[in-house]
């Protein structure tokens, strides 16, 4: 069976995928050419010993990304590269919607599978994902390096792990787990990242109301327009601001100008549905991922809450010192003692956005470094 998939180089501009970032505008990346990989590569060594990877797993927004990158640039330094097993993140385009990595983030890590697929050749299916990315692997290993796979899409997860896979069955609909669920055709090292529901929900809505804040819905607008691309219709944004722009088309007359009540109310319904689907999106994944842990899969569970506790508290912070300030006007100025509480402010603002990070090195990243150690060293 021939493998063929359109490749193209991805888009101009990213959003950061989680905690504290900024929108960068790059340059195109340029195309470039792919390295032969045997279509009948093994998942295992000529000895017979299966090849080892690092599976990062979590749901939507939990810092995924950013442990791989801080694994393979610290533990793993110049000797891993990441494969992306979101099946949003794999299609070329809508790069804020679906919260691609930005290029800077990636601090020269080799990223595969993310944003190298047109999406107008249909939906890339758990096993386009098998194939593709059992390829990028050999494609690692054969160099010497450690894969770490990373993604939201456990469906893509289960595809490429298991030694058996039907693409005709729904393993995580109904069914009771099959006994071939724990036969794996590589040496896993699954890690586990875990955000309390609640504190995730929290920071799931804030990232939405940043994300649109930096190009999300000039983004939907410009899809919106094209009207093609069905490999990104199920990404979230997408149906949900579909209503309001068959109402309100991007560079129709009129549609520039003041927002009417009307207009005001069909954008907070979008906005409302978004977060209420992403917040479903991430409690659907945390159960597939208990799925595949009751069916023997042995998950590395790193706790996250607490850091993403700190995030929360740093952004509800400059809200707060943002609010001050805007109430801080010319009359109130010579008086000395409120110039010194803003600058109190504003150093407690650098403390809490230290003791974030400081909480995630500790509890996330330290954690996971000694579990991706202890497993290449068996």
């Amino acid at each position: 069976m021939k493998l063929s998939f359109n490749i193209i180089p991805s888009s101009s501009h990213y959003y950061s995928s989680a905690f504290p970032r900024q929108l960068h505008f790059l340059k195109p990346s340029r195309p470039h050419a792919l390295r032969g990989v045997r279509m009948d590569s093994s998942s295992s060594t000529s000895d017979g010993r299966k090849d080892k990877i690092v599976v990062i797993m979590g749901a939507t927004g939990c810092g995924k990304s950013k442990l791989s990158i801080d694994l393979a640039t610290r533990l793993l330094f110049h000797r891993s590269e990441i494969i992306n097993s979101d099946k949003m993140q794999v299609y070329n385009g809508l790069d804020i919607t679906t919260n691609k990595i930005p290029l800077l983030d990636r601090r020269r890590v080799p990223h595969h599978l993310l944003g190298d697929f047109d999406p107008n050749r249909g939906e890339f299916t758990p096993y386009d994902f098998r194939l593709a990315a059992g390829l990028a692997i050999s494609d690692i290993v054969s160099r010497q390096k450690v894969p770490i796979v990373v993604g939201g899409s456990n469906s893509f997860i289960h595809a490429l792990v298991v030694d058996r896979f039907d693409p005709d069955v729904d393993v995580f609909n109904g069914a009771d787990p099959h006994p071939g669920w724990t036969e794996l055709r590589y040496k896993c090292c699954f890690i586990w990242v875990d955000v309390s529901f609640s504190v995730l929900c929290d920071y799931l809505c804030k990232r939405v109301d940043e994300m649109l804040e930096t190009g999300m819905l000039e983004e939907l607008a410009e899809y919106h327009g094209c009207r093609g691309q069905p490999g990104l219709r199920k990404a979230i944004g997408v149906p949900e601001f579909d209503p309001y722009l068959d109402k309100y088309p991007p560079g129709r007359a009129g549609n520039e100008g003041e927002w009417d009540l009307v207009r005001i109310g069909a954008y907070e319904k979008a906005v409302r549905e978004i977060k209420e689907n992403t917040c479903e999106l991430a409690k659907r994944q945390i159960g597939k991922i208990m799925r595949l842990k009751g069916a023997g899969w042995d998950l590395q569970r790193v706790e996250a809450t607490e850091a993403f506790r700190e995030v929360l508290l740093n952004r509800n912070g400059n809200i707060e010192a943002e609010k001050f300030n805007n109430n801080n006007t010319k009359k109130n100025r010579d008086y000395r003692n409120i110039d010194d509480e803003v600058v109190i402010k504003k150093r407690k603002k650098k403390r809490k956005k230290k003791r974030w990070t400081a909480v995630w090195e500790r509890e996330v990243v330290e954690a996971s470094v000694k579990i991706v150690k202890r497993f290449l060293e068996e």
